[in-house]
């Protein structure tokens, strides 16, 4: 983008600036603790007030005030005042409210609050945040976060961090038992693959996983992940051949570079000549290598059946190049050794606290949006029954609450 010449020079001061490792960087971690004080002490500056809301025991509403509320109405009944009581106290509970009741100057008043806490849903939600932002600061420095590119067959007791490559210590042995990697029918592009992988502590085994993308090994603080894979330069590894008869005997072996195999009850000698990790066919019958990856494994065997000499390839991904004269079958399941697995290698001590926190976070704010801090005044005055309300939320859903109130008290007089 910039030219050959200037790239070094603006790579060092990408990288003096923090842009190739942004999350240690300090800018990144200035503008951290910008929020979280900017966070602390808007919430410190209202706290007190709500707190003092929250605190306040309802008290009794004076009789000319019903009529000034938002949420007011009134039932005329022709009941004495005693019945009345009765029916109104079976309703509000029934409403959700634990009613105080006091009676003066020839009334009856039923006073009650609900959800007073839920005022605090903001703080709540805020608390989160700010614990979200502790265990992400706790992974950022005292994590990992690394990779391992393992071969098969071999074991690490170290990953390699990817600022600067130093080695880790993991405290424990993990070894890749095998790898293997599925393509798209007649295509070249990878559908899946896989690693097994063993855990090996003190010397002895601990567990055992086959790990692919997005279900990855966890263990003892580490999650290793399923990243890349690739193909080991000069394998010197092992052919997994399956030799079948064709009487239907089989049998799996496992062969060096070099070695020759009988079909199983014949005395076929088959020798393995070639290996070729991606072959392609040219129209005159060459062969060429278009890859360096495992894209199309294949194995050079010649043998001689009743004096008659033959050679082919057989492709690990091409059942149909397994069939061999006079019914026998010579499959190539893979070649051990030959491929490594990328793994990315995480530690996050913090990861527990985030988790923690978006636990209190859904509380916080289900406690802000669905909840409300709700006051009832019932008074009883005569055959009059005066209802006043109100909530620092959703008022119109609590006022069609105070609407089937109503319609209960009118049904229950």
């Amino acid at each position: 983008m910039f030219g050959e010449s200037l790239a070094p020079s603006l790579y060092r001061i990408s990288e003096k600036l923090g842009f190739m490792d942004m999350y240690h960087s300090w800018w990144f971690i200035s503008f951290l603790v910008l929020f979280t004080t900017n966070l602390i002490i808007c919430s410190l500056d209202r706290l007190p007030r709500i707190l003092k809301i929250v605190r306040q025991p309802v008290h009794p509403l004076p009789e000319e005030k019903f009529s000034t509320y938002t949420i007011s109405r009134e039932i005329q009944s022709s009941s004495s005042a005693e019945p009345l009581r009765d029916s109104l106290r079976t309703a509000i509970k029934r409403f959700g409210f634990n009613a105080t009741e006091v009676s003066e100057s020839g009334t009856v008043q039923f006073y009650a609050d609900k959800g007073a806490w839920s005022r605090l849903g903001v703080y709540i939600t805020h608390l989160s945040i700010l614990l979200i932002l502790v265990g992400a600061v706790i992974g950022i420095f005292f994590g990992f976060n690394g990779f391992l590119n393992l071969p098969e067959g071999y074991s690490s007791q170290v990953a390699y961090a990817r600022n600067g490559g130093t080695a880790h210590e993991l405290g424990f042995t993990i070894k890749l038992d095998d790898f293997d990697v599925e393509f798209y029918e007649g295509k070249d592009m990878p559908k899946d693959y896989k690693s097994w992988l063993t855990v090996l502590k003190n010397g002895r085994e601990v567990k055992k996983q086959a790990i692919e993308v997005n279900t990855p090994l966890r263990f003892d603080g580490y999650t290793f992940y399923q990243s890349s894979y690739g193909a080991m330069p000069n394998p010197q590894g092992l052919y997994i051949i399956r030799a079948t008869s064709n009487t239907g005997k089989s049998e799996v072996l496992n062969l060096s570079p070099g070695e020759s195999f009988k079909i199983p009850g014949t005395e076929i000698v088959i020798n393995i000549t070639d290996f070729n990790p991606a072959i392609a066919f040219r129209q005159d019958g060459s062969t060429f290598t278009y890859s360096d990856m495992m894209n199309n494994p294949g194995i050079l065997i010649d043998f001689n059946i009743d004096g008659e000499q033959y050679s082919g390839w057989i492709l690990k991904r091409y059942p149909r190049t397994w069939d061999i004269p006079q019914g026998h079958r010579v499959e190539f399941i893979d070649y051990w050794g030959a491929q490594y697995t990328g793994l990315q290698v995480r530690k996050d001590p913090g990861v527990v606290i985030v988790y923690l926190a978006c636990l209190i976070m859904a509380i916080g704010l289900y406690s802000a949006f669905f909840m409300s801090h709700k006051k009832l005044w019932v008074m009883i005055k005569g055959s009059s029954i005066h209802i006043a309300a109100t909530a620092n939320k959703n008022r119109q859903s609590y006022e069609r609450d105070i609407d089937k109130l109503v319609n209960n008290i009118e049904n229950s007089i």
